[in-house]
C-alpha cells in the first residue's frame, strides 16, 4: 500500500485514499500508482520551489500534449522543421508548402512549431484540419502563424524538453528545411536518438530547393569530418535522405512504411510488425543481405509473441531477430529493403494509417 504523507490535509488524504482504492481495478492502474509513489517520495526528500515548478509545469505539458494527440493516434504524422525567419517569397517556404500540401493528401497529418517561416509554409499547405502546432512561447517570435491561432490542435509549450518529446513521439518522419541553430540542432538530436536506438526507424528527409546546397553542405561536413575521422559508422548517413524534389521526399514517406508497420523490443528480440506477410523468398533473401546486424540466429517470421497478445497489432506478422543493437545504419537499410520485398503484396497499403 502506498504510504499517504501524514501532512497533508485531511481532503487531500481523502482523495488519495479513494483513489488509491480504484487503482487495482483502473486498466494502467500499476503505472499511475508508480507515479503517484514517485511524487510521495519526493514530498518526503528536500526539494526547492523551483523543483516542484519543474515537476508540475512538465506535467502540464504532457497533459495537454497527450489529451490533444490521442484521438489521432492511428494516423501518421509528418514533422517538417525549418527556419521562422523565411518569407513567404523564398522558394524554401514555397518548397515547404508544396511539399506538405502533397503529404497531406496522401492522408499523413502535419506537425510544426506553429511559428513563421517554414512552419507556417507547413501548416499552410497541410491545411489547419491536417495540422498540428507544437509551439513554444519566445521573447523574440509572436506566437503562433495564422493558420494554427485558435486551432484545437494547437499546444502551447512551456519547456523545450517536452516540446521535442512530443514531436518525436508522434512523428512518423521528419522532414528538414534549411534553418538555423534550432532546426541544427532537431536534426542532429533526432538522427542520435535513432543512431543510438533511444527513438524507433523513421525516414528523416532533407529538402533544398532546386540549386540549394544548405543540406548537401551540411552531408558533406558529416561525411568530411565525421566519416572519414571514423566518428560514425559508415551506415549512419544511410539515416537520412537529401532531396530537391518534393515527389521524392513523398516517396521516401510513403514507401518507408508501404510493408513496414512498426517495432518493438520483446526481451532480447528485436520484433518487426509488417502489414503484410513477406514470401518465404523474401525472409531468405533478407537472411542473407543482412545476417551482420544478427547477434546470434536468424530473421524469422512469427505471429504475435505471447507477451503482444494484447497488443493493437497482434493480427499483424512479424519479424523476430536478435539485433545487434549497434547497426541502426543498417537496420534503415533492412527496412528499405524488406519494403522493396513486399511491396507488390496487395495486402501493403495505406502507408498514412497504424
Amino acid at each position: 500500500m502506498v504510504a499517504i504523507h501524514s501532512n497533508l490535509p485531511d481532503h487531500v488524504q481523502a482523495d488519495l485514499t479513494t483513489v488509491l482504492e480504484q487503482l487495482p481495478t483502473m486498466a494502467h492502474g500499476k503505472l499511475i500508482r508508480q507515479a503517484l509513489e514517485t511524487i510521495l517520495r519526493m514530498m518526503g526528500r528536500e526539494a526547492d520551489r523551483l523543483d516542484w515548478k519543474i515537476l508540475n509545469n512538465a506535467l502540464l505539458d504532457m497533459e495537454q500534449g497527450f489529451q490533444v494527440f490521442y484521438p489521432h493516434r492511428h494516423i501518421r504524422k509528418i514533422t517538417i522543421f525549418g527556419s521562422a525567419r523565411l518569407a513567404n517569397d523564398n522558394p524554401d517556404y514555397q518548397l515547404a508548402r508544396l511539399f506538405a500540401h502533397h503529404i497531406s493528401q496522401q492522408g499523413f497529418m502535419v506537425m510544426t512549431g506553429a511559428g513563421g517561416g517554414i512552419m507556417e509554409a507547413g501548416n499552410v499547405g497541410a491545411g489547419p484540419e491536417h495540422s498540428f502546432g507544437l509551439n513554444i512561447q519566445l521573447p523574440f517570435e509572436q506566437g503562433a502563424n495564422p493558420v494554427m491561432e485558435g486551432n484545437p490542435k494547437l499546444i502551447q509549450f512551456k519547456y523545450f524538453f517536452t516540446r521535442k518529446l512530443f514531436f518525436l513521439r508522434e512523428s512518423d518522419a521528419l522532414v528538414l528545411f534549411p534553418g538555423g541553430f534550432g532546426t541544427q540542432d532537431e536534426a542532429f538530436e533526432s538522427l542520435t536518438l535513432i543512431q543510438t536506438g533511444k527513438a524507433d526507424p523513421m525516414p528523416i528527409v532533407m529538402v533544398d530547393h532546386p540549386g540549394g546546397r544548405y543540406w548537401q553542405g551540411w552531408d558533406d561536413y558529416i561525411r568530411n569530418h565525421l566519416l572519414k575521422q571514423g566518428l560514425i559508422s559508415e551506415d549512419d548517413p544511410n539515416l537520412y535522405t537529401i532531396t530537391d524534389n518534393v515527389d521524392d521526399a513523398c516517396y521516401a514517406i510513403s514507401h518507408f512504411y508501404r510493408v513496414y508497420h512498426s517495432c518493438r523490443y520483446v526481451g532480447d528480440r528485436l520484433v518487426i510488425r509488417l502489414k503484410c506477410q513477406l514470401p518465404e523468398v523474401a525472409l531468405e533473401v533478407l537472411n542473407q543481405e543482412f545476417s551482420d546486424i544478427l547477434a546470434k540466429g536468424t530473421i524469422q517470421s512469427s505471429g504475435a509473441l505471447p507477451e503482444e497478445r494484447q497488443d493493437e497489432t497482434a493480427h499483424l506478422p512479424r519479424l523476430v531477430m536478435h539485433f545487434n543493437h549497434r547497426d541502426f545504419g543498417k537496420l534503415h537499410q533492412f527496412i528499405w529493403r524488406l519494403n522493396d520485398l513486399g511491396a507488390q503484396r496487395p495486402e501493403a497499403g495505406h502507408p498514412e494509417q497504424k
